[in-house]
């Protein structure tokens, strides 16, 4: 099956956190590293399912930056989501794109990761996402 979808995210700015610091509502994630964060303008306005966030009980959503796989950190916020991107942080900066949806990552990807189904995340899509049909 081809991906019908893609989602890409902007990121705003990036953060160095030390190890054992907190990230999102509640702190619910500890960096266990020194770590680079890439702040991402979706949230769950957007329909980015909070269900999708991360915490040090469980993994969350990713997102492929730079061609790899990066998790997220801390919880989905209504307009932000942080990136891990400590791993390939020489390859990003402030204005590029992430890809929280598309062939590496597809809708039942994310939906297993948010405890739901492909349907939820697809038909949640917020109007502030900028659309291109393609035929």
């Amino acid at each position: 099956m081809q991906p019908v979808v893609s989602l890409h995210g902007r990121i705003v700015q990036t953060r160095d956190i030390p190890a054992g610091a907190t990230v999102g509502y509640s702190a619910t994630w500890t960096a266990q590293r020194p770590t680079r964060l890439a702040i991402v303008s979706v949230g769950y306005a957007d329909g980015f399912l909070r269900g999708a966030s991360a915490s040090d009980a469980r993994p969350g959503a990713e997102a492929i930056v730079a061609g790899k796989r990066c998790p997220l950190a801390g919880r989905v916020s209504m307009d932000l989501i942080a990136v891990d991107v400590t791993d390939v942080a020489d390859h990003i900066q402030p204005g590029g794109l992430i890809t929280l949806l598309g062939d590496e990552i597809g809708v039942d990807d994310l939906a297993a990761r948010a405890g739901t189904i492909g349907y939820e995340v697809l038909t949640g899509l917020g109007r502030r996402y900028r659309r291109i049909y393609r035929a």
